[in-house]
């Protein structure tokens, strides 16, 4: 996978975004692009910081999910710093058709269309992967995720009250899905 790229495309300001699968060279802005979702208190499920060690164990996890073809990388690049990660981690045996998504980008590089293009790719490698199915969580009241979600095709299954636990806070969580 390394040097593989899906998409390359300038954003406004004339900046080149490369989409491509995550490598170990990421643990460090992975680290940093965690702990600032973290900080700002983004719908991502963790209510703290995530330490080096953690870093390394979930890269490592990731990596070789990819490498086994359990899981699609796609890390948006902006001047060789990630700042958007993705991923669709394929089910288990009696669920192997389906992918579980999850999308996230740094607060300066959103509403650029960066997400767009992520959620396009994940979707094409998706299909490309034979998944027939792609499912997500997103709090109910995250009205820009939701947007994106809903333009590339994704449909509301139902909202559970009080999935999510985000700095004290209950959240309501909107489970979604698309067919491929």
């Amino acid at each position: 996978m390394n040097g593989t790229v899906y998409d390359e495309f300038k954003i406004n300001d004339g900046r080149k975004v490369i989409l491509r699968p995550a490598k170990w060279e990421d643990l460090d802005d992975f680290l940093e692009f965690i702990n600032a979702l973290v900080e700002e208190g983004a719908y991502i499920g963790k209510n703290r910081k995530v330490t080096r060690e953690e870093e390394i164990d979930w890269l490592a996890h990731h990596l070789a999910n990819v490498e086994k073809g359990r899981a699609i990388s796609v890390v948006a690049d902006v001047d060789g710093k990630a700042i958007g990660n993705s991923e669709v981690g394929k089910g288990m045996e009696g669920n192997n058709h389906v992918g579980f998504l999850g999308i996230a980008i740094s607060r300066d590089y959103r509403g650029l269309g960066i997400d767009l293009r992520m959620m396009e790719t994940l979707i094409r490698e998706s299909k490309d992967a034979g998944l027939k199915l792609l499912v997500l969580d997103v709090a109910a009241r995250n009205d820009r995720a939701n947007h994106l979600y809903r333009k590339v095709g994704f449909r509301d299954a139902g909202t559970i009250p009080k999935m999510m636990l985000i700095r004290d806070e209950y959240l309501d969580v909107t489970k979604m899905y698309l067919e491929l």
